[in-house]
């Protein structure tokens, strides 16, 4: 790191702290504005953030490990949630932002009545807001702390911290994040996040060409990745043809169970089954529902068409140069620091460090909106003005903030606390597409799925002894799934239904479509605002496009044509499919409260 570097680092961090404090006046006015920015974000710059709130510093770490440990086929881990996000586009996107709540956690009181809907609300933001978001924050800071290590950051600077520079690592970067989240809200946070996710995918794009033609060009890099390891590095589905059919490949990264528990269990089992939370703040902030469609769509082509194969390329010339890594997630940023010249290692850095800040400060102001809205205003003073909420706001920031610097202290490796995250989630994501379709699902059965999920993921994965039982993590997502849909099931059948004037009052302000609530169109006489089998239809064609685009551009990418071609001729019927659904002529919906005569 030379001088210019440290400046091109400096200035990005000014005029990002600076955007962030000239907007804090806009935070300022109100909870809606501090958390869900006034419900004006146009559908650009919804999309753009979260899809910046995905990329952080840790995820090419992330890819690097799962690409060297797994081959490309590992990433599965987190493709599969790409079934899911297109549900989001044509199924929760507009359901959500119908809601008008500020956060998941809200809607659990629009839908249930009582005690039990009290309870579970409270219960699921402190969750989301103190174990599950901190875990979250504290393995982004790890990744930070990698890099800040591999760069030899400290170093640079004429600083030897010694044994203590982990710790003086997570104090710096959680006040700057801190400052910089605790002023803005989400106003600040989605802004500067456009800046920095074009920022970061410059840097994957710039240390992906600087790698490769080091190695030679693509043509060099396929049969010299190959040779670093016995599994099948390249295949993106570990899978053969041998006798006319489909057969499991010997040289698979990846159990076949775990294959299927990504592709079959994970995307509807999680708890993001239904968007997640900060997509859900997001699309609540979105303007209308057609913009909240719009974001959802824009976030799909950036997070898997656009930014999967920058990361992946790194990581496999990563291999190469450094077959013999201790640490296989070190090998992105030991490739910036071995073959970037100054100036282009400063604009690298900062793309990290714009990766690292979009993501945490989504988490801090995401785990204050639950602190703030659910906890302290539900559950303590339901009269505080909305200077007080937004000084709370900014108050529980320090406290999520501090959490996820202590969790940071307690984690080592980046891609197991990573499913780590996944396991403690695993579980409830079917109750929680059910409440939107079906009127039977009570606050008893998503509470339950919810404790339940958390605490088997929990014991599955932090005591020893259960790693022998499920050596493979396809079994465990299928213990955890099934267990828990054991545990919700009993629980809501044990339990009554929900209160018909809850209900109907539910179905009238979000207007689910299915044949789940028929009850309640009948006493209310109001059709629902979405016809749900078309949708489902357009989720398979979104799908063909989705992930036919994405291993077309690999396929050519990587010199596998005919893969290439496949996955193209896919895409492109795909697109051809969803066309002619948009096209459908399709009858306007009756307006709430207007029957047909009117």
């Amino acid at each position: 790191m030379q001088q210019i570097d440290w400046l091109i680092i400096l200035l990005y961090l000014v005029l990002t702290m600076g955007l962030g404090l000239y907007l804090s006046r806009r935070a300022a006015k109100s909870l809606v504005d501090f958390f869900v920015s006034g419900r004006s974000l146009p559908w650009w710059l919804a999309g753009t953030s979260m899809a910046a709130t995905t990329f952080s510093i840790d995820t090419p770490l992330l890819i690097c490990g799962i690409v060297a440990g797994r081959g490309i086929a590992g990433n599965w881990e987190w493709w599969s949630f790409g079934i899911s996000h297109i549900i989001l586009i044509y199924i929760f996107a507009r359901l959500w932002r119908r809601s008008e709540v500020v956060t998941d956690a809200e809607l659990t009181e629009m839908r249930y009545g009582g005690k039990t809907a009290a309870i579970l609300r409270g219960t699921k933001a402190f969750l989301f807001a103190v174990p599950i978001n901190c875990v979250g924050i504290g393995y982004a800071m790890l990744g930070m702390i990698k890099v800040v290590d591999a760069l030899e950051l400290w170093q640079s600077l004429g600083f030897n911290p010694g044994e203590n520079g982990k710790i003086w690592s997570v104090i710096g970067v959680s006040l700057f994040v801190l400052v910089y989240s605790g002023f803005s809200g989400l106003w600040g946070v989605v802004a500067t996040d456009f800046f920095q996710f074009f920022l970061g995918l410059f840097g994957a794009i710039v240390v992906a060409v600087v790698a490769v033609n080091h190695i030679g060009g693509i043509q060099e890099l396929i049969p010299q990745v190959q040779q670093t390891s016995e599994i099948d590095i390249l295949s993106f589905f570990p899978l053969t043809i041998s006798n006319g059919g489909l057969s499991w490949s010997d040289a698979a990264g990846i159990t076949a169970t775990t294959f299927s528990a990504y592709l079959f269990i994970q995307w509807w089992s999680f708890r993001r089954s239904d968007g997640g939370g900060e997509f859900v703040q997001r699309l609540a902030a979105a303007k209308d529902e057609a913009e909240a469609e719009k974001s959802a769509w824009f976030f799909n082509l950036l997070h898997y068409i656009v930014r999967t194969w920058p990361w992946i390329l790194v990581a496999l010339v990563a291999m190469v140069i450094y077959p013999d890594l201790s640490d296989p997630e070190l090998g992105y940023p030991k490739l910036m620091l071995d073959f970037l010249p100054p100036v282009f290692l400063g604009l690298v850095v900062a793309s990290l460090v714009a990766a690292f800040m979009s993501t945490v400060s989504t988490s801090i102001n995401w785990g204050a909106s639950y602190l703030t809205n659910d906890l302290y205003r539900r559950f303590v003073k339901p009269d505080a003005s909305q200077a007080e909420l937004v000084l709370i706001g900014r108050l529980a920031s320090v406290l999520v903030t501090v959490l996820g610097a202590v969790a940071a202290f307690y984690s080592t490796d980046i891609t197991t606390v990573f499913r780590l995250v996944i396991a403690i989630g695993t579980g409830p994501g079917l109750v929680l597409i059910l409440r939107w379709f079906w009127w039977r699902i009570n606050a008893a059965a998503e509470l339950a799925a919810m404790l339940g999920g958390f605490t088997i993921g929990l014991i599955t994965s932090i005591n020893p002894e259960f790693n022998q039982i499920f050596p493979d993590f396809g079994y465990k997502l299928l213990f955890i799934s099934l267990t828990t849909a054991v545990i919700w099931l009993i629980v809501m059948f044990l339990t009554p239904p929900e209160d018909d004037a809850i209900l109907d009052e539910f179905y009238r302000k979000v207007r689910p479509g299915g044949i789940g609530w028929q009850p309640q169109k009948q006493r209310t006489g109001i059709s629902p605002a979405m016809n749900l089998g078309r949708e489902l239809i357009k989720v398979v064609a979104a799908t063909l496009l989705l992930f036919g685009s994405m291993f077309a551009i690999g396929g050519f990418l990587l010199l596998q044509s005919l893969t290439g071609w496949i996955c193209l001729v896919i895409a492109v019927l795909g697109r051809f499919w969803l066309r002619q659904l948009n096209k459908q002529r399709i009858a306007p919906m009756p307006r709430p409260g207007l029957d047909d005569e009117d």
